[in-house]
């Protein structure tokens, strides 16, 4: 119950910016780097999301895995994306906890796009081609760590 509640307040905290989603770059921040992700979820209720990613920042190519959970999402599907990230000033500081508030409708493949914030100040913004049957309205949470 602990991580769905973390969860549902992270969403709520994520939810404006999402609610323009044709923001320009520059109200986003510095691009400073791009990143590309596969990644799969599956859910009942409660669901996780496991993946792998290549972050390119500062003429380097860095390794990243992908580990989080989402609330109000059934179903199981496979996640593609590409993204710019964002006021990444020190590799470090791309580590953390991202939030996004998303929805996701995936019944044989679909396209979608988020935002995602850490507590670094970091944002990326994503868009991702889905394959699967999965139905989420749901609050998500990822763990970005660099693999060394």
């Amino acid at each position: 119950m602990r991580l769905a509640s973390r969860l549902a307040a992270m969403a709520i905290l994520a939810t404006p910016p999402l609610a323009a989603p044709a923001l320009a770059a520059d109200t986003l921040g510095t691009p400073s780097g791009h990143i590309r992700l596969v990644a799969k979820s599956a859910d009942v209720g409660v669901g996780w999301t496991w993946g792998t990613g290549t972050l390119t920042y500062g003429h380097h190519s860095y390794r990243f895995s992908i580990k989080g959970g989402s609330i109000a999402a059934v179903g199981y599907s496979t996640i593609e994306g590409t993204g710019t990230v964002y006021n990444l000033k020190h590799l470090h500081d791309f580590n953390g906890t991202y939030v996004a508030g998303s929805g996701e409708a995936t019944l044989g493949s679909g396209v979608g796009g988020s935002l995602l914030h850490n507590g670094n100040g970091v944002t990326i913004s994503i868009d991702t081609v889905t394959k699967g049957a999965r139905l989420a309205g749901a609050a998500q949470g990822l763990e970005l760590t660099l693999v060394k």
